[in-house]
């Protein structure tokens, strides 16, 4: 019988406040300081799943949907949405609350992609994932349609590489 984990198992929280080292001249948190927080969350909630080294495969767009000020707490949370046979998919929704009014946003989703590796750097199995709630089932079944966009685009991103070459001037 084949291992099998629920969405909630991956389940992580990551909470933090935005202080200025944290800001453009905006006032607003960095956006590569937001993605690398993305791409950390949802980093554990793999590992968490696979219980296994992971690496990122992908990162689905970032959309800046709401500001995150300075004085904000942002708060990231993650989990696995659906996997493949030594990939998984992870959804990051990012939250800003203003501590003192109490306003909160969403500000950013992300769906990233991890393959697992074993000790030799080579892709290796990974438990299923059961989606139990109906939000989690959405995102399951949906999750085929997000995989198939993004071989697509990693084609198209293919060509590119392969038409623009790494000759010099770079």
């Amino acid at each position: 019988m084949e291992e099998t984990k629920f969405c909630r198992d991956s389940f992580v929280v990551k909470t933090s406040i935005v202080l200025p080292p944290d800001t453009n001249n905006h006032g607003t948190m960095f956006g590569g300081k937001l993605m690398a927080y993305i791409d950390d969350v949802a980093a554990i909630s793999a590992m968490r799943h696979a219980r296994n080294f992971v690496v990122t495969a992908s990162t689905d767009s970032v959309d800046f949907l709401h500001p995150i000020n300075e004085g904000d707490a942002v708060c990231l949370e993650a989990f696995v949405t659906y996997t493949g046979r030594t990939s998984m998919e992870v959804l990051v929704k990012v939250i800003s609350e203003n501590l003192l009014s109490g306003d909160r946003h969403v500000c950013a989703i992300s769906f990233l992609t991890f393959v697992a590796i074993d000790e030799t750097g080579r892709p290796t199995p990974i438990p299923n994932v059961v989606p139990q709630t109906e939000v989690e089932k959405s995102l399951y079944d949906s999750a085929k349609e997000r995989a198939e966009a993004r071989k697509k685009r990693r084609r198209e991103t293919d060509m590119m590489a392969k038409a623009f070459g790494s000759s010099l001037p770079w």
